[in-house]
């Protein structure tokens, strides 16, 4: 009776444990990955039928004819290909107390195969969080945090500010998050003093900074391409941020194109990266991203009814400004577009990042959605795939990252099709290896199943 008993047990604990089965961890079991189109990223090329081998977190060899042990998982991926796995540089953690509801965000991120986030708005919990994942207590993507946002009203005095920059050094945060409403002597401070300590600052930039002295004063990345087109208006001292909208959405037909040399050449000479955020001016700000458009998307399943109806709200809001015009916000998401290719062609160096969870962007699958829209603004596929691998690990400082090679980490995805083709197949992911970590398609699905939070 109690072996009948502790056979029962065994089985209700393997259904409670349930999708932690179908992981399999590289430093227990080898990892084979066979048949398979390798994209390496060190150069616009594949390597056909490969056989990859992921063992104690790294990539140890690859080849085609390669021994492993009896013991490997083998993964027959004919016909598919094998990318880096992505980094999202413009994430957001819930910045709360329970460390609960993050999961779920990193698990919508790792499904995707984003293997690596830079969560921009932090919070004391989030450090916590990211010695969890180091140390493989939590599983979820190489997460690189921001402090607390410095903004307008957080900084109450430049000597306030210089404090913060200070604490946040000390409490082991990555970067500093600056948020809009900082004036310029309050963001001297900051600046002087992020130097000073040796953190960098990041995100937004103060109307009241403006773009050339955010560039001169040496931003690490400037994202969502904010102050750029401020930035380009001539008679910008005339007007009112009211006027000029967020990211300077009403501003764009009071350009002067013949600055966007200036601009490029001074993004370049202090090597400031920047994150468009692409994604939020095509969804959210544009006239034929209609909230039904939104609510056909299946991305949808995987966000609160509330939070979904906050965004509807939002861009209802937006169109309802007397500033918004239709014809207006498209010559500004077609400006974006050529600042990004602009970016690309004068050598100044992008990061893959679409500000997610945010409005109509969905963690994990808007990056993807992300990478589509830098297309759409003129890169290749190659180019595009670089912004979120090769170029995040220059920028991390990580070599053995972003790329597949022997003794590189091993976070990969596997996918159905040929993302130089057709770079809307990164979001077909078959598997998922995070931090030498394989989780299967099924593993994914099953989990992605208990994320659904609208039906």
């Amino acid at each position: 009776m109690k072996s009948f008993l502790h056979c029962i047990a065994l089985l209700i604990l393997s259904f409670s444990n349930g999708l932690a089965q179908d992981i399999v961890d590289s430093k227990q079991r080898e990892i084979v990955i066979t048949n398979v189109n390798v994209v390496p990223m060190d150069s616009e090329r594949i390597l056909e039928k490969q056989t990859v081998i992921i063992k104690d977190g790294k990539i140890s060899a690859i080849g085609t004819k390669l021994k492993y042990t009896k013991a490997a998982l083998v993964i027959d991926a004919k016909g598919k290909y094998l990318i880096p796995g992505l980094a999202e540089m413009h994430a957001h953690v819930p910045p709360i107390d329970d460390i609960e509801p993050m999961k779920e965000v990193l698990m919508l991120f790792a499904a995707n195969g984003i293997t690596t986030i830079r969560g921009m708005l932090g919070h004391p919990k989030h450090l916590e969080l990211r010695s969890k994942i180091q140390q493989g207590e939590i599983l979820g993507p190489h997460l690189y945090t921001t402090g607390p946002s410095f903004n307008g009203m957080s900084v109450t005095s430049p000597e306030a500010g210089a404090e913060m920059v200070r604490k946040q050094k000390a409490a082991g945060y990555d970067y500093l998050k600056l948020h809009p409403g900082l004036t310029r002597e309050k963001f001297d401070a900051i600046a002087a003093a992020a130097h000073k300590e040796g953190i960098p600052f990041v995100g937004h930039v103060s109307f009241g900074v403006g773009v050339w002295r955010a560039i001169d004063a040496g931003y690490s990345s400037i994202d969502h391409l904010d102050g750029f087109i401020e930035g380009l208006i001539p008679e910008i001292k005339t007007m009112n941020e009211q006027q000029t909208g967020l990211f300077g959405m009403f501003g764009a037909d009071k350009i002067d194109t013949t600055l966007i040399p200036k601009l490029m050449a001074g993004l370049k000479e202090k090597n400031i990266w920047v994150v468009p955020t692409q994604s939020l001016a095509e969804r959210w700000f544009a006239a034929d991203f209609t909230p039904e458009v939104f609510l056909a998307d299946p991305d949808i399943l995987y966000m609160k009814p509330e939070t979904v109806n906050q965004w509807i709200e939002s861009k209802k809001n937006l169109m309802k400004n007397p500033e918004y015009n239709a014809a207006t916000i498209e010559n500004f998401v077609k400006l974006r577009r050529k600042l990004i290719y602009q970016c690309q062609q004068n050598g100044v160096k992008i990061l893959l990042g679409c500000d997610a969870p945010q409005v109509f962007n969905v963690p994990g699958f808007s990056t993807h959605n992300e990478l589509q829209y830098l297309v759409k603004s003129g890169l290749t596929p190659y180019e595009a795939l670089r912004t979120g691998t090769v170029h995040v690990a220059a920028y991390l400082n990580k070599p053995n990252a972003g790329i597949i090679q022997q003794g590189a980490v091993a976070d990969v995805v596997l996918i159905t099709g040929n993302p130089l083709k057709d770079i809307s197949q990164t979001k077909n992911v078959e598997g998922v290896v995070l931090a030498g970590k394989w989780l299967s398609k099924e593993y994914i699905s099953a989990a992605l199943k208990k994320l659904e939070k609208t039906k």
